[in-house]
């Protein structure tokens, strides 16, 4: 008896869940797509009942990360006032423990420099995903586009060098520094 639709959907949820998890973790290069099946409690040979190829589960498993990153931050700025929203949130992307939880943290940093020479398909799908975290940041500050990219670009990359470095102190110094020029921005008329 073959599988109903809603079971092959969730099927297909689980294993682009496992590949954004192991996205964030390792980048697109370091996980072969028999790892992520694995995760998934699957064997290899079901992948392609669900996927053409690895490229489409890149694409769909930035636009799960991207949407759980939005919806996390969202959920920092539930009982906070309009004013302060944009605040919690470049406090708890530049914050310690979103730098050091891979599993749960932005795709945005890890994936960037992968992305740049990923195929046509990952980059039009991470294109879209980085556009509509600059409009979620857009939201906060009146639909100013320029302070938005800004903002997120000065996040991104103060993130991903304070998880480079190995030095804590740099690290923290890093995400202190990030955290005061984002909040400058976000305040510039």
């Amino acid at each position: 008896m073959p599988y109903t639709k809603a079971h092959k959907l969730i099927i297909r949820e689980k294993i682009v869940q496992n590949a954004a998890n192991e996205f964030r973790q390792k980048g697109i290069k370091e996980v072969s797509v028999p790892q992520i099946m694995k995760g998934a409690g699957l064997t290899h040979g079901g992948f392609y009942a669900h996927f053409a190829n690895k490229d489409q589960l890149v694409a769909e498993a930035c636009r799960k990360a991207i949407e759980e990153t939005i919806n996390l931050l969202q959920g920092a700025t539930v009982r906070k006032e309009e004013a302060a929203k944009l605040q919690t949130v470049i406090d708890y992307y530049l914050s310690t423990t979103h730098r050091d939880q891979g599993e749960i943290s932005c795709i945005l940093p890890t994936l960037s420099s992968e992305i740049s020479r990923s195929s046509e398909e990952i980059r039009e799908a991470f294109t879209l995903e980085v556009s509509r975290f600059f409009s979620f940041i857009a939201g906060m500050i009146g639909r100013n586009n320029e302070k938005s990219m800004a903002i997120v670009s000065s996040m991104v990359g103060a993130l991903l060098l304070a998880r480079s470095v190995n030095n804590p102190e740099l690290s923290q110094n890093i995400l202190d520094a990030s955290k005061r020029y984002a909040k400058e921005i976000a305040a510039l008329q």
